[in-house]
């Protein structure tokens, strides 16, 4: 048999031998000889050292595209949010190959200032008077987030504790509590470097937690056909150009000023607590439109992805895997404690569940508008949740843990 190139291996059947080194390769598996591996594994380095020294700007750019691809084939196979969820698994994938993906940090900034705009349109003055009636069953949801993220840093300390020897254990506790937070990660990673913790390891479970979190839910409620269920749609639907632009720049200051006092997610907070206080006092300005929004979802998708990177999965796997199995375990408890605040508000199942679900604020809120599940409800939940563990986990870890069993810290 003639010598067949390995491009064209694929179309053969059977088994194609190389005259070069005298292994047979199965051609309908597309594989390739050893010299042609070798060759690859010592150009791969190369290649990865060429491509991250690209400008900065190319690779942002070749990252958007590569993220409107995923978006787009997301769509055609009408997955759920998938101007989202394309963008995130594509370039988390990447990302984890050794790929220069790189958000800009501007863009995503603007692209939670147009979410936070867009869901303040929401809150109508009924809506906020509902809002408020639910302040007991927040309350709850806030108490709860607390108790289950203990609960999991302690499950994750008195797992790997034993396992990591050449960690301390007071490192090791802080480590662990704050791995466990149901909070923003960003925040969590920054207070748990206050305390003397692995923040590696910190901000690795929170960008898994957040990965699963936001792919499984959306793919969860679509496929079990639970959307659509919205009785709280926003004001408006129509776009009026000369009152956006005047939203735009409004809501653009009250992003700006939140930024300014180093509050969390200042731009979306900012955007939306803005928009939010013109819709309750009756300024219905403009809707905001449906392209801007998805690429809002793109941008958030790539700054959710490019967390990631090619040693992220040599970071303790060990660990990583307890938090996946924990992250699916938060979820099923929080379904359950969902049902629970369904049956005692009368509220929508689902999106109790959005509103309690250990996912990001940004991330669940999104969720919410796209599946059209109780927008203004689960706002509520995710924002006072959000500020209430910023103010109290810091707190509660110095009192659960004294200084004299937490250690020194930084």
């Amino acid at each position: 048999m003639a010598a067949i190139s390995p491009w064209h291996a694929g179309a053969q059947q059977g088994a194609v031998r190389w005259p070069d080194t005298r292994v047979l390769v199965p051609a309908r598996r597309g594989c390739v000889s050893r010299p042609a591996a070798a060759c690859f594994a010592r150009f791969r380095p190369f290649a990865l050292t060429f491509l991250a020294r690209l400008p900065f700007a190319v690779r942002v750019l070749a990252t958007l595209a590569l993220a409107w691809a995923a978006a787009a084939t997301c769509v055609a196979l009408n997955t759920p949010l998938p101007w989202m969820i394309g963008p995130l698994l594509a370039t988390s994938l990447v990302s984890i190959a050794g790929g220069p993906t790189e958000s800009w940090g501007p863009l995503r900034n603007a692209g939670q200032w147009t979410i936070g705009a867009a869901l303040g349109l929401y809150f109508t003055p009924e809506v906020v008077a509902l809002v408020g009636g639910l302040w007991w069953a927040i309350a709850l949801g806030i108490a709860w987030a607390l108790l289950l993220g203990w609960l999991f840093g302690a499950w994750l300390y008195r797992v790997h504790a034993p396992r990591m020897h050449g960690v301390p254990a007071p490192m090791m506790r802080a480590t662990s509590y704050f791995a466990g937070a149901i909070g923003a990660a960003s925040e969590m990673t920054l207070l748990s470097e206050r305390e003397n913790a692995r923040t590696d390891l910190v901000a690795a479970s929170h960008s898994l937690r957040l990965l699963i979190v936001t792919v499984t839910i959306p793919f969860a409620l679509q496929w079990s056909g639970l959307h659509g269920l919205d009785i709280l749609p926003p004001t408006l639907r129509v776009v009026n150009w000369p009152w956006l632009a005047l939203m735009v720049v409004l809501t653009g200051a009250g992003a700006l000023l939140m930024d300014r006092l180093g509050r969390a997610n200042p731009w979306f907070m900012g955007a939306m607590l803005v928009s939010m206080a013109l819709t309750v006092a009756g300024f219905s300005l403009s809707a905001v439109p449906q392209p801007l929004v998805n690429a809002a979802q793109l941008v958030i998708g790539v700054s959710l992805g490019v967390r990631f990177r090619a040693d992220f999965l040599r970071t303790a796997p060990r660990w990583l895997a307890s938090v996946a199995v924990g992250t699916l375990g938060l979820m099923a408890i929080c379904a359950a404690f969902a049902g629970a605040l369904a049956w005692a508000t009368g509220l929508p199942w689902v999106t109790l569940l959005l509103g309690t679900s250990p996912g990001g604020i940004t991330e669940m809120a999104i969720t919410a508008k796209v599946l059209q599940l109780g927008v203004p409800v689960v706002t509520a939940f995710q924002v006072c949740r959000l500020i209430a563990v910023l103010m109290l986990v810091d707190p509660l870890y110095r009192r659960i843990y004294p200084p004299a069993a937490a250690g020194p810290r930084a």
